[in-house]
């Protein structure tokens, strides 16, 4: 008989009875998405996520990690995380971004853990008709989505350039473009030195150089201040030209908010990587990326000791209540199905 499991009445968590289990969950899938999503490519694949948990003499440790969900441009399937110790399956309140939590009671741990996520995943191209009519009522996050996050100020000099920038437009596209286009023509993908790396939309203002998520930050801050809502996504990218292998690290990306299209995708730094597709990455996401989590400064339920987590793609851990760095982590993909993706 299989272990039995019990389930939150909010379906919002799934709690492990038997400490060494595979669970196998297959993800619902979404609506298709709005009419003005054109039909594109596809990528099918196999994702593998661990997480090392080092021997510590003693302390309390929590751990969370990120779990992906389908939506309505990638389905998830055949999840499954395979660990030596107990863990619940949890949503932040605000964002919902799933993750199995893991609670470890203060005694010495000799030996590392090792828990083991995989799933398999059909993404799709999101590309998206500037000129549609998606027919989708407008969302309630949108009224978050105009405000800021702590590294995205929306005053100051963000404000002063947003409002530069798209001085003399009246329509939302035409501001957005013009916002993304000084992005993409004024930063430089730069991960040398210091300060890159945290989403800072000041440092990318002041800077004009650092990584995705520099990038994206600078464009969400500038979108949010002329008044357009845009929201953070963040998870990885899997190789054009490769069919498996390991994922260095994660990759993020932007969508904006038009009334009469829907949800608009952008990749202000892989426009930058790739200038031919400047005109693509405005108003698509290839589909070549997975999905893990959304939004910044993240609170969890149960909820950290520490400081909202600015991003969520790599696990986050507490030994007795503090931001605890010794976690590891490692990622991997395989293609499924032949060629024609």
């Amino acid at each position: 008989m299989a272990p039995s499991l019990s389930q939150s009445t909010k379906g919002v968590s799934v709690r492990q009875i038997v400490p060494v289990l595979s669970i196998l969950l297959t993800a619902a899938i979404h609506a298709a998405g709005p009419a003005s999503v054109t039909a594109g490519a596809s990528r099918e694949f196999q994702f593998e996520y661990i997480t090392r948990i080092p021997a510590v003499e003693a302390g309390k440790l929590r751990l969370w990690i990120p779990v992906p969900q389908s939506d309505g441009h990638q389905e998830v399937s055949r999840l499954a995380v395979q660990s030596p110790v107990a863990y619940e399956f949890h949503q932040d309140p605000e964002y919902r971004n799933r993750y199995a939590y893991i609670e470890l009671p203060a005694r010495r741990r000799p030996a590392p853990l090792e828990v083991k996520l995989t799933f398999q995943a059909k993404r799709r191209e999101n590309r998206v008709r500037l000129n549609g009519q998606s027919g989708q009522e407008r969302p309630a996050e949108l009224a978050r989505l105009l405000h800021p996050d702590r590294r995205v100020p929306l005053n100051g000099i963000i404000a002063s350039l947003a409002e530069e920038q798209t001085r003399g437009l009246e329509r939302p596209v035409d501001k957005a473009r013009a916002i993304y286009n000084y992005v993409v023509s004024t930063m430089r993908y730069d991960k040398t030195g210091e300060g890159w790396g945290r989403g800072d939309a000041i440092f990318a203002c002041n800077a004009r150089r650092g990584n995705c998520t520099d990038f994206h930050a600078l464009l969400i801050g500038m979108m949010r201040a002329a008044g357009i809502p845009a929201r953070f996504e963040i998870g990885f990218s899997l190789p054009a030209d490769r069919q498996a292998g390991s994922v260095p690290g994660y990759h993020c990306w932007a969508q904006f908010w038009l009334d009469d299209v829907g949800w608009v995708p952008v990749d202000a730094s892989e426009a930058w990587k790739d200038p031919s597709r400047r005109d693509y990455f405005f108003g698509a996401h290839d589909a070549h990326r997975v999905l893990f989590t959304r939004g910044r400064d993240i609170r969890f339920n149960p909820a950290q000791n520490g400081e909202p987590v600015n991003f969520f793609i790599y696990p986050y851990a507490e030994l007795d209540g503090k931001p605890f760095a010794g976690v590891e982590y490692s990622f991997s993909f395989r293609d499924l199905g032949g060629p024609g993706r």
